[in-house]
């Protein structure tokens, strides 16, 4: 239910016609939220080693982050 709510939050803020900058940084962040979800609940790494825990969560925060600096960039 939360994914479902979170979803529909992205969608309508595609309608606010703001600064590009401070809305990416606010989708980013729930990209973020939505994929720590993902990887604990349903791909069922809640109870795993460290390990993987990191390498998930790393992969996670390697890609929103190089989003952000693409977007920054450009």
């Amino acid at each position: 239910l939360m994914l479902v709510l979170l979803t529909l939050i992205t969608y309508g803020l595609s309608f606010i016609d703001t600064n590009g900058t401070a809305i990416m940084l606010v989708l980013m962040i729930v990209a973020f939220v939505k994929g720590v979800m993902i990887i604990r609940d349903y791909m069922g790494l809640k109870g795993v080693s460290l390990l993987w825990k990191v390498i998930m969560y790393g992969w996670l925060s390697v890609v929103c982050l190089a989003i952000v600096v693409a977007y920054l960039l450009v």
